[in-house]
């Protein structure tokens, strides 16, 4: 069987799957989920081996310390997968809503109801957590999951699926078997392939880098929700407390630097960098951060810096996912809000400010998913928002923005329900 057709009956398979789906109550969904929180919890060995062998081929192909920590599984991360399924679990099923309703002057009564979206194709990159995330908030919402996830965690992406998928079978006889696939190859054209099935594939998701969002959506002949990469900033005004944008930097790019919701370029107001910046220097300096800084930032900075850089204008760009910090100094409110519309990617901001009229208009001007007063950008997460588990964090404006839960993975259909009535 060539490519293409392995992909047309990926494709097929999940299709029929999600008209099964659609009609399985949320009692039987609901105990699918819990049946696939206890498998991956009492199967974490066979789990942790399985990452284990694609931890060694990712230090061996070069990948950063950051990257390898989005790709590890320790019980810590298998628990928290199962809790996210869990928190799925006890969530309303969001299939059936009745989002509108209203009755016309001829008594035909209409309403606007919320439907499964059908096939969704997941694309992702090193985080084998996401297979289980993305695929019981599809599952929650009737939808069949394809699942591709990178090169890097195939065999970690592969045994989380098979264990939930044969934990499913147990706890419900009508649990589709296609429900939940993975692609089985790590060939590119696999991609091309699947997202060319417009008849079987109803979106796409992607989650990762510029290049992979560039090469999905100009290759995608389905609809798509881009999972932008996240060049999140962190703006400290002059009239910041100082203790709390220490605290707030400090998380927003040390606690965990490889994800897309870390702080990726610092802000400081002009009238606070003489006294501001020596001080956040030596906290980050202790957190072994490289700074990457424009001119007016190095002049106050300690030369003795140890990792110290002057910034290029790729730097205001970057995604770094590593402890790595860019760092410039504005004229103000104004001068961040244009310096983040300009070179953000439209994931999260945030403003450290003791000032309403300030952060008002920062929160109003900024052109992003999500936008923050005097908290850390850090928050942008399906279960911190108390979604459970999230699909992940779109930055597109067209349909679901930000993070995406289960009421962003349904469509809606109208019906009507007339007792005669016809068109005159």
């Amino acid at each position: 069987m060539n490519l293409a057709e392995q992909m047309n009956r990926l494709a097929r398979q999940a299709k029929a799957a999600s008209r099964a789906l659609a009609a399985l109550p949320a009692a039987d969904k609901n105990a699918v989920l819990l049946a696939m929180a206890n498998a991956l919890e009492a199967h974490k060995s066979r789990l942790m081996e399985a990452n284990a062998k694609d931890l060694a081929a990712g230090q061996k192909s070069g990948l950063s310390s950051a990257m390898l920590d989005r790709l590890k599984l320790d019980e810590k991360r298998i628990a928290a997968m199962a809790r996210g399924l869990r928190e799925v679990a006890a969530l309303p099923d969001p299939a059936g809503r009745v989002l509108a309703e209203r009755q016309r002057p001829n008594g035909l009564l209409l309403r606007k109801i919320a439907t499964p979206i059908g096939v969704i194709v997941i694309i992702f990159e090193s985080r084998p957590n996401v297979s289980a995330d993305a695929a019981s908030l599809c599952f929650k919402a009737g939808n069949a999951t394809i699942l591709r996830g990178g090169k890097e965690a195939l065999a970690s992406n592969q045994i989380i699926v098979e264990t939930m998928i044969a934990a499913a079978q147990q706890a419900c006889p009508r649990f589709p078997e296609h429900a939940i696939q993975v692609v089985p190859t790590i060939d590119r054209d696999a991609i091309r392939e699947l997202l060319a099935l417009t008849q079987y594939v109803d979106l796409c998701i992607p989650r990762g880098g510029e290049g992979l969002i560039r090469a999905v959506t100009e290759c995608s002949k389905v609809p798509v929700i881009k999972h932008y990469k996240g060049v999140c900033h962190v703006y400290v005004d002059e009239s910041a407390d100082f203790a709390m944008a220490e605290e707030i930097i400090v998380n927003a790019k040390v606690q965990r630097p490889g994800v897309c919701n870390a702080m990726e370029t610092l802000l400081v107001d002009r009238a606070l960098a003489p006294t501001f910046l020596p001080v956040i220097a030596r906290r980050l300096a202790d957190c072994q951060v490289e700074l990457r800084v424009d001119e007016a930032a190095r002049a106050q900075l300690p030369a003795d810096y140890p990792k110290l850089k002057v910034a290029t204008e790729a730097d205001w760009y970057a995604e770094y996912l590593d402890l790595i910090l860019a760092v410039r100094v504005v004229d103000g409110v104004g001068a961040a809000i244009e310096h983040i519309n300009q070179y953000g990617s439209g994931h999260s901001e945030a403003i450290i400010t003791q000032n309403q009229s300030r952060a008002d208009q920062f929160l109003a001007e900024v052109d992003s998913a999500t936008v923050y007063w005097n908290a850390s950008t850090r928050f942008t997460d399906g279960g911190e928002f108390g979604m459970g588990a999230e699909i992940g964090i779109s930055t597109d404006k067209i349909g679901a923005r930000g993070p995406m839960g289960l009421e962003e993975l349904t469509t809606y259909k109208w019906i009507g329900i007339g007792s005669g009535q016809i068109r005159k």
